[in-house]
């Protein structure tokens, strides 16, 4: 005997094997039980979640000879002639060859002779959709007024391009795609009756691979089993059989990506390709990466319903907090696009690096989300910068390309015999300070002169010099003990004078009665900050 395939196999003879279908079997089953049996019926849905497995069972409960409980017996003649596709009054018919009027035709003529067995002639039209306005047409009547032992079940994947007229007509049952854990139960139990040992990571991976299609679930285990015959389906066995990448690939990726290591990534890629994997599958599975990552970012208690391992659960938590939700919709949208580009493309491998360059540099675009992304990123290496240089580390990173490549912006004093005391400053040597200010400035740290580019001087009498910075942050900045030491070490070199520095708030100024010092009216010019 040849082979069958797992999905014609196993295709459930009663609706009590129907997984995922609940709400539309009940429904069924009652009305076979009641006898309410209506005349025509609109089964829509996805691919492979049981349109027309469920219309061949109600086909034979509506004709069987000894139904149990609204399901067909399966044992009388009727229900045996359904199955074997024998029953002259089960008509299937593919609407996707057989789209034209005079098809259309032929079904009113034949409809038009009653059954030679059983009660009811039932018409399955497959993908009925497909029909042309013409055909539309000629059916309506008989749609809407069919002799009393005919019913049609019409089955379409595309309900919107079906005439409102047709829907009218119709009793419409929407098949919700089959959830994973559903599919997943259903793989199990097959493959313990086909005898075949699995892991239960491997099912569920094909199962979300499935995209709630029981039958595309079944026929990527039937591929799987036959690849690796006679031995135990494990995990890596799928990823390897279907192309796929673990999520542990995914979340490297991305903690590459977020700090820019862009050789990183490019090296994950071409590990990537040298095994062999499907990018086009890579693209659609990261992009769910990311989905669930957004998931986690934009909402509490999220946990439940993702589908993940507590593992990766954890992982992904952890991700969730490193990355901003703009930056995270961004990422999102590149590779949405790209899902919709690589399908079709010759060089799916250009296509997947150049969105990874972009999502790594992100100054590549000009959309207002990358803008925004640039700022955040300015922003956050700003804010270490300033972090570091509070803990006494004094270290500011460097755009180079490269993580970790960072240079000394305040380098420690070298530990040597100290100096003797430097004399304190007069107020004339407070003078001279203010008049070259900018020579002082222009050789500090380029986050000094940043704060102390809106700041005003005062001469507050003994030598002392006061800075009044524009807001409580650069007051705060200011105060730090290794900032005033640069700028106390630079006037030392200039004037071999210790001079004492206060610095304080325009808003919270103690010493508001002594007046400030405009520096730029002092120099009679507009000062220049170097650039570094």
């Amino acid at each position: 005997m040849s082979y069958m395939a797992l999905y014609r196999k196993f295709r459930p003879s009663e609706f009590g094997e129907v997984r995922g279908q609940e709400h539309i079997v009940t429904t069924l089953k009652n009305q076979i039980k009641a006898d309410r049996i209506g005349h025509a019926y609109l089964f829509c849905g996805t691919r492979g979640t049981g349109k027309t497995t469920v219309a061949k069972i109600f086909a034979k409960a509506v004709n069987c000879e000894h139904p149990v409980d609204g399901n067909p017996c399966g044992t009388c003649a009727a229900c045996r002639s359904i199955a074997a596709g024998t029953s002259m009054n089960v008509i299937e018919i593919d609407a996707a060859s057989n789209n034209g009027v005079d098809n259309i035709r032929e079904i009113r003529e034949e409809v038009a002779y009653s059954p030679t067995e059983g009660k009811y002639k039932v018409y399955i039209i497959d993908e009925v959709h497909m029909l042309s306005i013409g055909a539309f047409n000629a059916l309506l009547k008989t749609l809407e007024e069919p002799p009393s032992y005919v019913i049609f079940i019409l089955a379409t994947t595309e309900v919107h391009k079906i005439p409102v007229t047709i829907l009218s007509r119709c009793q419409r049952y929407d098949f919700r795609r089959i959830t994973a854990d559903v599919i997943t139960d259903r793989l199990r139990e097959l493959t313990e009756r086909e005898g075949v040992q699995t892991e239960e990571k491997a099912l569920r991976y094909i199962a979300k691979a499935a995209d709630g299609s029981m039958r595309d679930a079944l026929s990527l285990l039937d591929q799987c089993i036959a690849f690796y015959l006679d031995q135990e389906l494990t995990y890596d066995h799928v990823l390897d059989v279907l192309g796929a990448v673990d999520t542990e690939v995914y979340s490297r990726l991305l903690r590459l990506t977020l700090s820019q290591d862009l050789p990183g990534v490019m090296e994950q890629i071409e590990e990537l390709v040298v095994q062999g994997r499907e990018l086009s599958q890579f693209v659609t599975d990261f992009t769910w990466y990311l989905r669930n990552l957004l998931l986690l970012k934009t909402s509490d208690n999220m946990e439940d319903v993702l589908d993940v391992s507590t593992e990766n659960l954890k992982r992904l938590q952890e991700e969730a907090r490193m990355i901003e939700t703009d930056t995270l919709m961004r990422y999102i949208r590149i590779f949405s696009e790209l899902g919709g580009q690589i399908r079709y493309a010759s060089q799916k491998r250009v296509l997947v690096e150049v969105a990874f360059i972009k999502l790594c540099r992100p100054a590549m675009e000009t959309n207002t989300d990358v803008i925004l992304d640039r700022i955040r990123i300015l922003e956050r290496q700003l804010e270490e910068s300033l972090e570091e240089i509070a803990s006494g580390g004094a270290y500011l990173y460097q755009n180079s390309g490269q993580q970790g490549h960072r240079q000394e912006a305040f380098p420690a004093q070298a530990e040597t015999e100290a100096p003797p005391p430097a004399p304190e400053a007069l107020p004339e040597d407070v003078e001279a300070v203010v008049k070259n200010w900018h020579q002082v400035t222009n050789r500090l740290h380029p986050l000094l002169r940043t704060y102390l580019k809106g700041a005003r001087l005062k001469a507050l009498g003994g030598g002392k010099l006061g800075i009044i910075a524009a807001t409580p942050t650069g007051e705060a900045f200011l105060k730090e003990e290794a900032h005033l030491r640069e700028i106390r070490n630079v006037i030392l070199q200039d004037t071999g004078k210790e001079m004492e520095i206060l610095v304080a708030c325009a808003q919270t100024d103690p010493h508001k009665d002594v007046g400030a010092i405009d520096i730029e009216q002092v120099i009679h010019t507009e000062i220049e900050y170097e650039d570094e």
